[in-house]
């Protein structure tokens, strides 16, 4: 099931046929194409083989495209664990498609954008060209260290600031800060968010600090960048997707995603971040399907922003000498990551260096290391006698998340 009738996707679909060209010039994944037709009708392009987070990064080391106009903008690409994978945009990250069928911001606002800015992360500055389209004033301010949050609010109050944009993990310490001060945000009416799940337990902080915001969400990554927004009328896990991508919904619900705006730079064929989702009607009553996300179906976690990939991390646990298991407890407190712990299974006197081991897997994983940058005893490497494992089915995940009251 596509998002897109035939009729508004095929006579797009020359892009599609430039990507395949382009993808098949790769050595490593020239041949998983051999047979295909062109992609000129949808079915065409269901027939085609979904790419994956390792095919595209073995496409864009080889392609290393250039933006046409201005300059190519290198980000980090999957949130993967060791060093960052590489992902193009070009200058102005394509907001002006985005723009054009998505106005939560008016000249007449004023927006803080609190998505960190560099790291090789793009969301701040896709939020800063989304500003600039509207024309509105912003207060760019990134990280913020604890004992700067009151005065920081403090500023925004006296700046009547109507909107603040960020992932909703930072939105939440924003929120928290404020309601714990005492501090309130009158004018405050928009609350832009893109790189994590909504989190309920924002709407609390928010109804106590700013009665008058409303949330509007973006949905995509670094490799897609943006392919549906939604607004205060839409459920959060619902996006509206946009004419130039293309979401097909195949096995076991899993989203693939195909560009169909002939500047983007990655080469994006059904490719499939891990999500999963469907097609259904808004409640909002914008006619057309609009795209309902459902969660994960990889080995990626979100860890304060941050995507983590489990299996990694367990397979670099389980190759030290005397390691039998592994698994990684990441620890919430509401809803964001407080601590990560990789958990350790060990062979009967067998004696692991869980210090050791703790370093060099915090220097080696980008996620961990920028993630726990300013409190790294928040990430620990412990032996155990047992793992977590289910009372029920009594299987043991690489991965268990549990939240701290």
């Amino acid at each position: 099931m596509f998002s897109l009738t035939p009729d508004a996707a095929e006579p797009r679909l020359h892009v599609a046929r430039r990507t395949l060209e382009r993808l098949r010039t790769v050595p490593g994944l020239a041949a998983r194409y051999t047979g295909h037709a062109e992609p000129h009708r949808l079915d065409d392009l269901a027939a085609l083989p979904p790419l994956a987070k390792d095919d595209l990064n073995t496409a864009l080391a080889h392609l290393e495209p250039k933006a046409e106009n201005g300059a190519t903008w290198l980000f980090q690409s999957g949130g993967s664990t060791g060093a960052p994978k590489i992902g193009y945009a070009p200058t102005g990250f394509y907001m002006a498609g985005v723009h054009a069928h998505w106005q939560p911001l008016d000249p007449d606002d004023v927006f803080v954008n609190a998505w960190g800015a560099g790291r090789m992360w793009g969301a701040h500055f896709l939020a800063a060209a989304l500003a600039d389209l509207s024309g509105c004033q912003i207060i760019a301010v990134g990280s913020v260290a604890a004992d700067e949050y009151p005065d920081w609010l403090s500023f925004f109050a006296a700046r009547r600031v109507t909107a603040i944009g960020g992932t909703p993990s930072v939105l939440r310490l924003w929120f928290a800060r404020a309601r714990a001060a005492g501090i309130t945000l009158p004018d405050l009416r928009k609350v832009l968010w893109l790189g994590e799940a909504w989190q309920p337990q924002l709407a609390e902080d928010m109804a106590a600090v700013a009665p008058r915001a409303r949330r509007h969400g973006m949905f995509g990554s670094t490799e897609t960048w943006v392919v549906g927004t939604n607004g205060p009328e839409c459920p959060a896990d619902t996006f509206h997707t946009l004419p130039e991508q293309l979401v097909h919904v195949g096995p076991d619900d899993l989203l693939d995603f195909t560009t169909l705006n002939p500047e983007m730079l990655n080469p994006v064929l059904r490719y499939r971040t891990g999500d999963a989702g469907r097609l259904v009607a808004c409640p909002c009553g914008r006619p057309g399907p609009a795209m309902q996300v459902l969660g994960r179906r990889d080995s990626v976690v979100q860890v304060r922003g941050l995507g983590l990939h489990v299996e990694q991390v367990v397979a670099r646990a389980e190759r030290e000498p005397g390691v039998t298991q592994a698994q990684v407890l990441v620890t919430e407190q509401g809803g964001r990551a407080s601590s990560v712990e990789v958990l350790l299974l060990t062979a009967p006197d067998a004696e692991v260096d869980t210090e050791r081991l703790r370093k060099e897997i915090l220097s080696a994983t980008f996620t961990l290391s920028t993630a726990f940058q300013h409190d790294p005893q928040c990430f620990r490497v412990r032996t155990v006698d047992a793992l977590i494992s289910n009372g029920r089915t009594g299987k043991t995940s690489d991965l268990v998340v549990r939240e701290d009251s």
